[in-house]
């Protein structure tokens, strides 16, 4: 059995799909489907059990002779959530008790990491896993700090030789955009917040700069297609040996301006653009720029080229965003 925290959310049903095409039938998705539409985005799949998150490690000791490994994707996400207990809860203390759960049934273990846990980037974005490097690093929030402090955790134990998973693997997720993010509401991709507006011929709104050496519109991020991220979690998955903390982004910043112009064009529209200002409660944390190291994946013998910006967003919306049915 795979078990896929997070699996009917956006990087997690994304990851499952992959995995069933490439013949893997014996997944459990852990997650919960609420009231929405979230539960289309495994309504393709073949599924062996879906697990609520209170049940998963009564779920897990159950069946411990047959998980081979984890994808623990689950996490509050949300950059704005205020409640820090929950956050701790689904973020830091589910995430240590799988890691020790799988160092005493010798399971492997990939989890989500983020890029929130550089916050401002005063140490710029290398992906140096170890204690000393992760202690200089300041996240903007808690969502950021809850990710960075389960790092630190694993860092330490690695450090130490204490017990550990027969294979683990951290992922610095950047801005990943793509099929199945519906369901997230103010949190989905710009990419999919605009393709709408663009469709009507309406403008797309875009935070003005406070800062003199950037451009309205000249905020860039590191934009990364979600068939780029899932390549990498199988490659892991088919490299055992390969273990650590990664960055996973495109390696190239891109402005908020040319996202806009590529999202347009690919909806077949000329680009709107319409500048608002950035709310007070953003303001002093906002990063006005990401990009992703990928010196140390690719040394670790991952070579696949990342998906170019426009092409990436070519395909996702003439593939699901015009599609009648946008659903991987």
């Amino acid at each position: 059995m795979i078990v896929i925290t997070g699996g009917a959310g956006f990087i997690g049903s994304n990851l499952a799909a992959a995995l069933e095409e490439r013949g893997e039938h014996d997944l459990v998705v852990c997650d919960r489907l609420g009231r929405g539409d979230k539960w289309r985005n495994i309504a393709k799949r073949e599924l062996a059990h879906i697990v609520p998150p209170e049940r998963l490690l009564d779920f897990i000791d159950a069946h411990a002779r047959n998980i081979n490994a984890i994808f623990h994707l689950g996490a509050i996400s949300s950059t704005m959530e205020t409640d820090v207990d929950a956050i701790v809860a689904a973020n830091f203390t589910l995430s240590l008790s799988l890691w020790n759960w799988c160092a005493r049934h010798g399971a492997r273990l990939f989890y989500a990491s983020s890029a929130a846990t550089y916050g401002a980037a005063e140490s710029g974005f290398d992906d140096d896993g170890s204690s000393e490097a992760l202690a200089k690093l300041r996240p903007l929030n808690a969502y950021g700090w809850s990710k960075h402090v389960f790092d630190r955790r694993v860092a330490r134990l690695v450090e130490r030789s204490a017990a550990r998973p027969a294979q683990w693997a951290g992922f610095k997720f950047f801005n990943v955009y793509g099929p199945n993010e519906y369901h997230k509401g103010d949190m989905r991709s710009v990419v999919t917040q605009f393709f709408p507006l663009a469709k009507a011929g309406k403008p797309a709104p875009l935070f003005r700069s406070y800062r003199q050496d950037v451009p309205d519109g000249g905020q860039r991020r590191d934009f990364v297609y979600v068939r780029d991220c899932i390549d990498v979690l199988l490659w892991f998955y088919d490299h055992p040996d390969a273990n650590g903390l990664f960055n996973v982004g495109s390696g190239k910043a891109r402005s908020f301006g040319e996202l806009v112009d590529a999202v347009y064009r690919a909806a077949g529209r000329e680009p709107l653009v319409e500048f608002v200002p950035m709310p007070a409660a953003i303001l002093e944390k906002y990063q006005y720029f990401t990009e992703a190291r990928l010196d140390k994946l690719r040394n670790i013998g991952y070579t696949r080229p990342t998906t170019p910006l426009e092409e990436g967003i070519k395909d996702f919306v003439q593939t699901h965003l015009a599609a009648a049915d946008p659903y991987r």
